[in-house]
């Protein structure tokens, strides 16, 4: 199969913009990317563009894509929307990856979006219910101790899966603020990043609670924010200059009633297709829509033995300069999180690492970098997980 490799990278501040329409942040990564790229549009040959709550939040459905790329040099070309809850941006990825290795197209960009932002407070919480089963609904909601109409139960789902992970592995809420603190650290050293303020563990423990051992720093925001990425087949001397391997991308389905496996099985499938190991792992973006996913998708990706995270988190391991530094970027606690774009955010991030472009982020001597999504709740499991591989 064609080797894939990316190209080019844009990628807006994430932050809450009610004036910035999706076109605007469409038009702005779009043009980014292709001048990173250096690839003229009419070379394009589809987009795949990810978003997740346009229709909750806006009544824009059937074509997002097509709408928001009327005005941009890329009108006409064929667009694939995508919608896999959280991990949309990163399967939008996997479905660019099989075409040119399929041989369908040579060029293609993908597009990652979302305006989370609304008038109405709460709106975009109660849109998220939206990645639960609606027959099932009341209950998950039961199920996670929550009455009608309370809002989002995600973050009561993070809330659950950190208690669990406290009684098996030893972590404590100190644990959770110290991870936080540390990608906040991190989030004031990126300029596209919606928090760029430093917390320390005891302010964050200190800070307004959420729900369980959750505290207002340790959860990813609501806000706006596009991001995009050139994906080529070509081999000549221009597209190899500052390009990055694209060495997998692999996205997995949760199973109702089935231990968390998911993330951990498209990891492995991931590592398989692109020929690694987690030791060989350089630098990582993970899943942090709340703090103590990091410590759970570190194990879930073999990077450490289960109930090893704290440990890992506590000698300092995971910051810039570690051993394998985690979320440079800020993570989504920083960064902030706007569901469709977030994928693509992650491959950014990457790819400036691996092109050494980075800046005060840069980790050194970065070689191979992975990225993590997990999405949508079927309980216990998320609904949708993405692993992606990159290499220099």
């Amino acid at each position: 199969m064609t080797e894939v490799r990316v190209v080019g990278v844009g990628m807006t501040r994430f932050g809450k913009f009610p004036d910035l329409s999706p076109k605007a942040m469409a038009a702005e990564v779009v043009a980014a990317a292709l001048a990173d790229a250096g690839m003229a549009p009419e070379r394009i040959g589809a987009v795949y563009v990810s978003n997740v709550f346009a229709a909750s939040l806006t009544g824009q459905e059937s074509v997002r894509g097509q709408v928001w790329l009327d005005d941009t040099a890329l009108a006409g070309v064929p667009v694939f929307n995508v919608e896999n809850a959280c991990a949309s941006g990163s399967t939008a990825v996997a479905l660019g990856r099989i075409a040119i290795a399929a041989g369908e197209v040579e060029n293609v960009l993908v597009l990652g979006l979302e305006r989370m932002t609304h008038p109405e407070k709460g709106r975009a919480l109660r849109a998220m219910e939206g990645a639960m089963d609606q027959e099932r609904l009341p209950e998950l909601r039961r199920s996670l101790g929550l009455e009608e109409g309370q809002g989002s139960p995600f973050m009561q789902v993070y809330a659950e899966y950190a208690r669990a992970y406290m009684e098996r592995s030893g972590a404590t809420q100190e644990d959770f603020a110290s991870a936080a603190s540390k990608n906040h650290a991190h989030g004031a050293l990126n300029p596209r990043a919606q928090f760029r303020d430093r917390f320390s563990v005891e302010e964050i423990l200190a800070a307004r609670p959420v729900t369980g051992p959750l505290t207002v720093p340790m959860c990813a925001p609501i806000g706006d924010g596009a991001a995009a990425a050139v994906l080529t087949g070509a081999t000549s001397k221009d597209a190899m200059a500052r390009s990055v391997r694209l060495l997998s991308s692999v996205v997995g389905s949760g199973v109702r009633g089935r231990s968390e496996q998911v993330v951990t099985d498209t990891a492995r499938r991931a590592f398989e297709r692109a020929g690694i190991e987690p030791a060989d792992i350089d630098v990582l973006e993970v899943h942090d829509a709340a703090s103590p996913a990091e410590f759970i998708v570190l194990e879930e990706l073999g990077i450490v033995a289960p109930g090893d995270a704290p440990g890992m988190i506590r000698a300092g391991e995971t910051t810039i300069g570690g051993r394998l530094p985690v979320n440079p970027s800020g993570g989504l606690v920083s960064k902030g999180h706007p569901l469709g774009a977030t994928g693509l955010a992650q491959v950014f991030e990457l790819v400036e690492q691996l092109r050494g472009e980075a800046g005060d982020r840069q980790v050194e001597g970065a070689r191979i970098a992975v990225a993590e999504n997990a999405g949508g709740y079927l309980g216990p499991e998320p609904a949708a997980a993405a692993v992606t591989v990159l290499a220099r």
